[in-house]
């Protein structure tokens, strides 16, 4: 079996999963990000986030590289798994779009 399939089987990787969706203020949110994470690691997520975003808006590779600074490669696979991966990013989207209206940066 693929690491990838059993990934969330792990109980280290199941627990920060399970971390994650317990958290529900967003000041200790972003406190557990900053500890875990670089602010380059961060940045990143972020940047693949608002790049999906910009994908199922209909925005070009072009324009998502120049407002997030990913490259064509990192921005072919988001555009990839948001076709064929899990639906995590659209279903993400939809939660935050229905709970907060557009949080994130598109270009208009």
């Amino acid at each position: 079996m693929s690491v990838t399939k059993d990934l969330f089987a792990l109980p280290k990787t199941k627990k920060l999963a399970t971390a994650l969706v317990t958290i529900q203020d967003v000041s200790l949110m972003q406190a557990f990000l900053r500890d875990i994470m670089t602010e380059k690691e961060i940045t990143e997520f972020s940047n693949r986030l608002l790049a999906a975003e910009m994908l199922i808006a209909g925005n070009t590779y072009t324009d998502i590289a120049e407002v997030t600074q990913l490259s064509s490669r990192t921005i072919a696979r988001i555009s990839q798994w948001i076709k064929t991966g899990k639906g995590g990013y659209a279903r993400v989207l939809t939660i935050l779009e229905a709970h907060h209206g557009h949080i994130l940066p598109t270009r208009d």
